[in-house]
C-alpha cells in the first residue's frame, strides 16, 4: 500500500493493502479502496464508495456516494481473468454510477476519457471506450463494447445497444433506444431512435463554423437522398467536400462497424 502523505482517508475507510493514493487524494467514510486500485492526484472519492478491480483513476476526479467503480463485468462469460478500467482525469461521477472492467473477448479493458460529467444512475459496461467531454445523463446505460466519440451527450434514460458507435459531437435525445450506429455531429430521437438532423447547438457552442454548419447539412442530405447505398454516398461525399467536419464523418461511415446506421428520415 502507498498513500501519499497529504492525502486525505477517513478512520472508516477501508483501503486495501497495495493501494496506491496520489498526493492530495481523499477517500470518505465508509469507502473501500481496492488492492490494484491507484488514485491519481486529488481525486476525490467521497462517502460510502466502492472501487475494487484494476482500476485507475485519473487525476481530480470526484467519485459521489453509493459509486462502484471496477466490479467485474455483467457478462455471464466472464471467467475471472484480469480485465481493467481506466478513467481519466477530472470526471464527475455521481451517485449510484457504476462502471465495470473489460473482458477478455473484448480487449480486456474498459477505458474512459478525460473531463465527462456521468450523472446518476447511468452504467458504463465492459469493454466501453468512451471519449472527452462525453455526459451521459442520469439512469443511461451504455452497454458492453461501445465506442462513444468526444463531446456525445446521452439523454436520461436512453439505452445504446452493446457494439453500437456514437460519432463526435452526437446528441442522444432522452428515452432514445440507438440500436445502431450514430454518425459524427448526429441529432437521435424517438423511443425506437432515428437520426433526426445535426446537432447544432452543440457546434454552435464549439464554435464550429457556419460554412461547415452548412456543409454537414449538405452531407446529411445527400446520404438521405443521394444515388446508391449509404456507404456508396458516404464515399462521394469524401471525395467531394473541403470541409474537416464532413471529413470526419466519412472517414466513421466508411471505418470497420459491425452494425448498420441510423439514416436521415
Amino acid at each position: 500500500m502507498s498513500i501519499d502523505p497529504s492525502a486525505v482517508i477517513h478512520p472508516s475507510a477501508v483501503v486495501e493493502a497495495g493501494a496506491v493514493i496520489g498526493a492530495g487524494a481523499s477517500v470518505g467514510a465508509f469507502s473501500l479502496i481496492g488492492p490494484e486500485v491507484r488514485l491519481g492526484p486529488g481525486v476525490d472519492v467521497r462517502s460510502h464508495v466502492v472501487v475494487t478491480g484494476v482500476t485507475s483513476v485519473g487525476e481530480g476526479t470526484m467519485i459521489f456516494p453509493f459509486a462502484s467503480i471496477g466490479e467485474i463485468p455483467q457478462d455471464l462469460k466472464f471467467g475471472g481473468e484480469r480485465t481493467t478500467l481506466t478513467i481519466g482525469a477530472r470526471n464527475r461521477i455521481r451517485e449510484h454510477v457504476t462502471m465495470n472492467t473489460g473482458t477478455e473477448q473484448g480487449g480486456g479493458e474498459t477505458v474512459v476519457g478525460d473531463d465527462g460529467l456521468f450523472m446518476a444512475g447511468c452504467h458504463i459496461a465492459h469493454d466501453c471506450h468512451i471519449g472527452d467531454r462525453v455526459v451521459v445523463v442520469n439512469q443511461s446505460a451504455v452497454a458492453g463494447h461501445c465506442h462513444i466519440e468526444d463531446d456525445v451527450i446521452i439523454g436520461g434514460l436512453s439505452g445504446i445497444l452493446q457494439r453500437v458507435r456514437v460519432g463526435r459531437g452526437a446528441i442522444i435525445g432522452a428515452l432514445s433506444m440507438v440500436t445502431h450506429d450514430v454518425v459524427p455531429y448526429g441529432l437521435v430521437t424517438g423511443p425506437r431512435a432515428e437520426l433526426d438532423g445535426l446537432n447544432l447547438v452543440g457546434l454552435k457552442r464549439k464554435g464550429v463554423a457556419r460554412s461547415d454548419i452548412q456543409a454537414l447539412r449538405v452531407a446529411l442530405l445527400t446520404l438521405k437522398q443521394g444515388e446508391g447505398t449509404f456507404i456508396e454516398r458516404a464515399r462521394r461525399l469524401g471525395e467531394e467536400s473541403e470541409s474537416d467536419y464532413v471529413q470526419r464523418m466519412v472517414e466513421f461511415i466508411t471505418g470497420t462497424s459491425g452494425r448498420s446506421f441510423l439514416v436521415p428520415k
